[in-house]
């Protein structure tokens, strides 16, 4: 990708990383890397004697200077599927053990009593922990839009963060009344629903290469939303450049029951039906398919997000990831919600979807070698850049993004881990980030987010999370 051209920006250094992943297509690996960059994009990445000759050739200057010792830098991780506002209920329903349809009937009512206050404090709490863990680009789903909340909420959060953003103005329509699983009463109106996308949209999105903020749509689910809400947002979408769809699907055994029942067709194909693949679309989960039906994600070039965690702890199942990558499905991963996870943990994550593919699923025996280290860290760079459709981001390349994160390889942690320091990363505990660059601009510096009073959003984040379990129980006990 060409450097753009414009005004000098400042110059970020960053030298004598232990190991530098790059991602590109040939996967290389660089030992005592260096990285240049802009405040937006990647001048030039090499060994450290490289790039410093290069910046001394180019007559470019280095305005910060970072030693990057004992570290592993690799690009950004891309969580591509996420309900920040989730954070607030962690524990509930997964504390009791129990699988997605009840899970989300305990919690429906309490969401229901979120504001404005708890959808920014939610985000920017869940952003926090993200980033910590070496996410520089997230994609949310907010699905539901109680007492004047908005998806501006949580754009003003990840903005004031410095994320890259890619939010999704999620929808539910389809109340039990109609037959579908939400209560009637956090479901909206549909015209109100098409109009508030385009709203957003109109507002806030930016198809530019290197965007800060993209819009997607996503309505929630088959058992959520109308067919005619599913054809309606793909149509409006499709009006826009860069605008994708999304959604949750074929997560559980009960989600396929419930489209076999109301539609005779298993998700995926209820899905097709409506104009719901395409390089444009990606769908969260994907546990519960065949190998048909692998086929037709990988003939389409729809996307899938990859959510280990949530799967395992929701007890959905293990999606067949391993058989995706083989028939050329883009794949990416995501944390999925804090309450079908309770851990915001993205290179943990990764190393959950390294391990439970090594397990196996039904009809596949266990193997050691099924899914490596590096392959699970390919998911969550550049696999999830191109679920989300950015070719600009996901790897370290010239006029790529500039965005990074560096993690300590000699700390404890990682101890006795130097025969193979990149795989170290995913095999040992997962650790916090050191260093992480998004834009060009430092985010995280020395494991902590500058000027960031964390201890203050936790503490506020933890009344308002209290209160919404307060109201909850007491319009129940009414």
């Amino acid at each position: 990708m060409p450097v753009q051209q414009g005004l000098s920006m400042p110059g970020l250094l960053i030298e004598h990383a232990e190991v530098l992943v790059t991602m590109d297509s040939d996967r290389h690996e660089i030992a005592d890397a260096a990285i240049f960059t802009d405040d937006r994009q990647i001048l030039f990445v090499g060994t450290s004697n490289e790039v410093r000759k290069w910046i001394l050739d180019q007559g470019e200057k280095a305005d910060r200077v970072i030693d990057a010792s004992g570290t592993v830098i690799t690009p950004g991780l891309v969580n591509c599927h996420h309900h920040l506002y989730q954070t607030l209920t962690r524990s509930v329903g997964t504390a009791q053990g129990l699988s997605l349809f009840d899970w989300l009937e305990t919690l429906y009512p309490i969401w229901g009593q979120m504001d404005a206050e708890a959808v920014y404090i939610s985000a920017k709490l869940g952003l926090v922990e993200l980033i910590l863990s070496g996410a520089t680009t997230v994609a949310d789903h907010l699905y539901l839009f109680p007492n004047d909340s908005t998806l501006d909420d949580e754009i003003r959060a990840a903005q004031e963060l410095g994320v890259r953003f890619h939010p999704t103005r999620g929808s539910m329509s389809l109340g039990a009344s109609q037959g579908g699983l939400p209560p009637d009463d956090v479901c909206e109106d549909e015209d109100d629903i098409l109009a508030d996308c385009k709203r957003v949209i109109e507002t806030f999105h930016d198809p530019a290469p290197l965007s800060m903020l993209r819009i997607g749509l996503a309505p929630c689910s088959p058992f959520s939303v109308t067919a005619d809400l599913m054809k309606q947002t793909a149509e409006l979408a499709r009006c826009y450049p860069a605008v994708n769809l999304h959604t949750h699907l074929a997560e559980t055994v009960d989600e396929n029951r419930f489209c076999q029942q109301q539609f005779g067709m298993q998700p995926l194909e209820y899905m097709q039906s409506l104009g719901w693949t395409g390089d444009d679309v990606w769908f969260a989960h994907m546990v519960h398919l065949n190998r048909d039906e692998i086929a037709t994600l990988a003939q389409t070039a729809t996307g899938v997000c990859h959510c280990p965690s949530s799967n395992m702890i929701l007890a959905s199942g293990i999606a067949p990831i391993r058989e995706m990558r083989d028939t050329g499905v883009r794949v990416g991963l995501g944390v999925d919600g804090s309450a079908s996870n309770d851990a915001n943990h993205l290179l943990g994550e990764a190393r959950q979807a390294m391990l439970l593919q090594r397990v196996g699923w039904p009809g596949f025996e266990s193997k050691a070698d099924r899914f490596s280290a590096r392959e699970a860290l390919e998911i969550a760079t550049l696999g999830g850049a191109a679920v989300l459709g950015r070719d600009d981001l996901g790897s370290l390349e010239t006029g790529k993004a500039a965005d990074l994160v560096a993690f300590r390889i000699d700390d404890l942690t990682h101890a006795g881990g130097m025969s193979d320091p990149v795989a170290s990363l995913l095999t040992c505990a997962p650790g916090k980030v050191w260093l992480s660059v998004i834009n060009g601009k430092v985010v995280v510096e020395d494991g902590e987010i500058p000027n960031l009073d964390i201890d203050s959003l936790v503490t506020r984040h933890n009344l308002l999370s209290r209160q919404l379990l307060e109201k909850a129980a007491a319009l129940k006990t009414q």
